[in-house]
């Protein structure tokens, strides 16, 4: 059983929608995420304005073949981003932080794997090959805590959460990459 990650070009990674949903569909659409496979169809259909945005970089794992997990990341603009969960992480962080910690970081937009793939350190080796490059070491990404595995995951990966969870009661936390240069500056979340 031969497996590969390898970061791929906007074109490769365009032309695997149809992989890319169904890893999608098989790591959110059951539990501990529970998201409707509506949710993996926009992310698909996001994908080619996604892969234009500056800095966009994906990794995937092909194991005989077939696609088994990827993770996708881009730099975040100035001003900061207002939709999707963005709102959320900037509540949790505060204008001052937000700007000078994730603007201009990458951000980790997406990582998933199947489940039958999980435990395998494919997750950990595409996080380390979409950050690679990030500016400066400063990487980011939010995630739920109502995910604890996927918690303790990024904090076994070397991962800091900086944030509590968002004031909205969604339980959206913020975490810096372990590079990134704010880590010893944030306060410690619950």
């Amino acid at each position: 059983m031969s497996t590969d990650i390898r970061v791929c070009t906007d074109a490769e990674l365009v032309a695997r929608t149809d992989a890319l949903r169904s890893v999608y569909v098989d790591a959110f659409c059951a539990p501990p995420w529970n998201e409707d496979e509506e949710r993996a169809t926009e992310f698909v259909g996001r994908l080619p304005a996604n892969a234009g945005r500056p800095g966009f970089t994906a990794a995937i794992t092909v194991r005989d073949g077939d696609v088994i997990g990827f993770a996708t990341a881009w730099i975040t603009p100035a001003p900061f981003p207002t939709d999707r969960c963005h709102p959320q992480a900037a509540a949790g962080l505060g204008a001052a932080h937000t700007a000078d910690w994730l603007c201009g970081a990458l951000e980790i937009d997406e990582l998933a794997v199947r489940r039958a793939a999980r435990g395998t350190g494919l997750a950990g080796g595409l996080l380390d090959a979409v950050t690679a490059h990030a500016p400066d070491g400063r990487a980011w990404l939010l995630t739920s805590v109502q995910n604890a595995r996927a918690v303790a995951f990024y904090r076994r990966q070397g991962w800091t959460q900086v944030t509590h969870p968002s004031p909205d009661g969604k339980g959206i936390v913020v975490f810096l990459g372990p590079r990134h240069p704010a880590r010893s500056l944030a306060p410690l979340p619950l």
